[in-house]
């Protein structure tokens, strides 16, 4: 049961337990992407490809990963309506040990390939894939309507501080020992596990009998094709994000621009989240409450200014700067995007709304790895950043003329005609 009596989400021991699960597997998940990126990078150099050809592999795995996801997202949301979450989560989090394991003892007995490292980025999409829509729709289970933005914001800081301890773990031990990142990561995914079955049974409301399996998968598509402030929110973060990639080309920026060792990789994985995460912490004690859709429009705009100094940067401690400007620009329109997604979506279609908005993640961040892998090798890493900046810009000028409602949405709050069950059908037309 929720605790109606909570004044802050971490007084509540279900969504600690929550926490605790999604900071360990995003500790671990982004300590193996890094590595894994790294060791493909490297692989491909040292077997005489050149710099675009290296990148290209890079592309290769964020495509791999992608796809799964792509694929298998309409179904992961339904399942996430369908089943327990907090189940489905726990099978999410076992799939990556095992990924873990597998690179583990690849990296130990010095067969790690590129195949390999190829196979293991598709299971990890599908672990992914299914992780996504289960974690983000349990999170409004747990704690009562009103502390929801605060839970967001604290969801986002465990994600965050993952995202930049977890390649600075990846990296440091890759250094001592390459077999470490992924024995640390099998270690984080226990505890993940651990974590994720200390959450007790939440309430779930029940999907629709009467509707079949493609039927759900269309309504919930529907739902956001229909909620123009949901669709226009997921799809900002779509094209923003996908066309401006820069921490897809961390290893190639790290290598053969600035020139920098494991050290310097780590720091600049790390540099994205930290910014993420002292926006995260202020957001954590002082929610936004006021203009809350322009404010997010700028903080995109500035993503791609940020991107574009990136990749003109010779120096690493600029290029340092412009990453935690970036994640700081990211992790605010994240606040709001998700704050937005999961007040104005009814529970029973969370899941579904929730696959929508992690494909369009996955998309903009997997997707996007490939492409900006791809562009960097068919006209150098510079430009590829260069140009997605722009494109981020010019994404946020279009977004906010074919999307009004994201100029004018002042709070949070829903509309007063959003039932449990969906939008009134008299009142459908107040979205648009």
């Amino acid at each position: 049961m929720i605790s109606q009596a909570a004044t802050h989400p971490f007084q509540i021991h279900n969504f600690r337990a929550y926490w605790a699960a999604r900071l360990s597997m995003t500790l671990a998940q982004d300590a193996m992407l890094l590595v894994i990126q790294w060791q493909a990078y490297n692989l491909a150099r040292d077997a005489g490809m050149n710099v675009a050809e290296g990148a290209g592999q890079l592309a290769i795995i964020g495509l791999l990963q992608f796809l799964p996801l792509f694929i298998l997202t309409p179904f992961s949301g339904l399942a996430a309506d369908r089943f327990d979450r907090r189940l489905l989560g726990l099978l999410t989090v076992l799939l990556q040990f095992l990924c873990a394991g597998a690179l583990l003892w690849g990296t130990w007995v010095g067969e790690i390939s590129l195949p390999i490292l190829f196979a293991v980025s598709i299971a990890l999409g599908i672990a992914r894939g299914f992780a996504g829509p289960a974690f983000s729709a349990l999170s409004p289970n747990l704690v009562p309507k009103e502390l929801l933005p605060t839970a967001i914001a604290l969801s986002s800081i465990s994600w965050q501080v993952g995202r930049l301890v977890g390649p600075a773990i990846g990296a440091v031990l890759y250094a001592i020992e390459p077999t470490l990142p992924y024995l640390g990561a099998s270690v984080l995914f226990t505890v993940a596990f651990i974590s994720l079955g200390l959450v007790g049974k939440v309430p779930q409301p029940a999907m629709r009998k009467d509707q079949r399996p493609i039927g759900a998968i269309v309504d919930g598509l529907a739902y956001v094709g229909r909620n123009k402030m949901v669709l226009g929110a997921i799809t900002l973060d779509l094209f923003a994000v996908f066309l401006a990639g820069a921490n897809a080309l961390i290893p190639v920026f790290a290598r053969d621009i600035l020139q920098t060792d494991e050290i310097g990789l780590a720091m600049l994985a790390s540099a994205t989240p930290a910014g993420a995460i002292v926006t995260g912490l202020f957001f954590s004690v002082r929610p936004l409450k006021t203009n809350v859709g322009p404010k997010m429009l700028w903080a995109v705009g500035v993503f791609g200014v940020a991107t574009i100094v990136f990749g003109l940067s010779i120096s690493l401690p600029l290029s340092l700067a412009m990453l935690f400007i970036i994640g700081a620009a990211d992790m605010f329109s994240v606040y709001v995007r998700q704050s937005l997604i999961q007040l104005h979506t009814p529970d029973d279609k969370r899941g579904r709304v929730s696959s929508v908005s992690m494909l369009t993640i996955s998309a903009s961040n997997e997707g996007g790895d490939a492409f900006s892998g791809a562009l960097a090798y068919a006209m150098g890493p510079v430009a590829a950043l260069v140009v997605g900046g722009v494109g981020a810009i010019v994404t946020v000028a279009a977004w906010s003329r074919i999307f009004p409602v994201l100029r004018t949405t002042k709070t949070f709050d829903p509309p007063d005609d959003l039932l449990e069950g969906g939008v009134k059908r008299d009142s459908q037309e107040d979205l648009t």
